[in-house]
């Protein structure tokens, strides 16, 4: 685990590699009609990818949209080396993107201003936005990708960059503090169609039922570890751990100790529901 100043707020890094010829083949993956759970032990060397027009870079790909998988989006985990990036990362101009910053910094060329982000940084860049990225000695974040669903009358959102340090997280309610949300985007916005959040739940904390609602998760997690209740399933899942939940799949859980248990958390938001 990436080493941070301050221990409520660390960020898990995949390192690769490859498991020994002793270890056991059975492992925690799931994949299922209502949710799938992608262990951190399975980001190994030989399931990394390669994308065009990138430099010293490798992805991870934790979800795709598939016929019984993610619908509304994609995610990456990005490996930069050192001077590695792209002068065009992203050949779909409807998608939108949000980046999330585990380990090392990088620097994103957008309309001419360069935005540099730590360990902890977030980004949003709109559709159809040109840009560049580049990490002068290593970076490692997410990539979260959607196409963009625009509203007839209603604006695209603006790009923006933060440090989640500089966020402050909403508690929810009647939780004594033992459940929070840092909301990257403001929810009242409906210009957005997809909310980037980290849940944290300290130690012994609960979501208290199955929520069962219309909007896909994908949830990787950063630390710490839980059980989730996926669909009359309970999951053990700890940091580096990925699960897609599928809309309606039921999804509760508990917070385990010693470390905060938190997660990057995407859900698809603010539009109809596609009419066939």
């Amino acid at each position: 685990m990436t080493d941070q100043p301050n221990p409520a707020r660390s960020y898990f890094v995949p390192k690769g590699g490859l498991p020994p010829q002793s270890q056991l083949v059975t492992d925690r993956a799931m994949f299922t009609e209502a949710f799938a759970v992608i262990p951190r032990g399975v980001l190994s060397d030989i399931v990394a990818s390669a994308l065009p027009f990138w430099d010293a870079a490798r992805f991870w790909v934790l979800a795709r949209p598939l016929s019984g998988f993610a619908e509304t989006f994609s995610q990456y985990i990005v490996e930069l080396g050192a001077g590695g990036g792209s002068d065009r990362p992203e050949t779909d101009a409807n998608a939108e993107a949000a980046l999330f910053v585990v380990e090392g910094a990088l620097d994103i060329i957008l309309d001419g201003a360069t935005h540099s982000l730590q360990s902890g940084g977030f980004g949003y860049i709109p559709s159809g936005k040109e840009w560049r990225i580049r990490a002068e000695t290593g970076a490692v974040f997410h990539w979260i990708r959607k196409r963009y669903i625009a509203v007839d009358g209603l604006p695209a959102p603006d790009a923006f960059f933060v440090q989640e340090q500089d966020l402050t997280p909403n508690t929810m309610p009647d939780t004594n503090g033992g459940w929070a949300t840092t909301r990257f985007m403001d929810p009242a916005d409906l210009r957005h169609d997809m909310h980037v959040t980290i849940v944290t739940l300290q130690p012994g904390a609960v979501i208290p039922f199955d929520e069962t609602h219309v909007m896909e998760h994908g949830l990787y997690v950063l630390q710490g570890k839980g059980v989730y209740h996926l669909n009359q399933q309970w999951v053990e899942v700890e940091a580096g751990d990925f699960m897609w939940l599928r809309a309606f799949c039921p999804q509760a859980c508990y917070a385990g100790g010693p470390k905060p248990f938190r997660y990057l958390l995407y859900k698809d938001v603010n539009r109809h529901a596609a009419l066939p």
